[in-house]
């Protein structure tokens, strides 16, 4: 299994609003090629490929006085030079 390196991370408290306002301009920026993440003085630039993994996956844990926590995960994955296409989710 190969190392893996951090490059970016942010986590913060959004309104749903905030949330999905943030998505539709992911969106944009995936749909364009270049994603330019930024917090403070941190800043990385993507350069997507036309083909990428696009992972989905819903949890529940427990955490234990607080309840349960829930989460929606969506992750774009990616790797050099790949050609190939697959897939078919659908977002309903």
């Amino acid at each position: 299994m190969g190392r893996e390196t951090r490059l970016f991370k942010s986590e913060e408290r959004k309104t749903m609003t905030e949330t999905g306002d943030f998505l539709r301009l992911l969106a944009d920026k995936i749909t364009n090629g270049q994603v330019v993440l930024s917090q403070g003085g941190e800043e990385i630039t993507l350069q997507l490929p036309q083909n990428l993994i696009l992972e989905v996956q819903v949890e529940d844990e427990e955490k234990g006085t607080k309840g349960t926590q829930h989460s929606l995960e969506v992750e774009i994955k990616w790797f050099d030079n790949d050609e190939h296409q697959s897939g078919s989710l659908e977002l309903k």
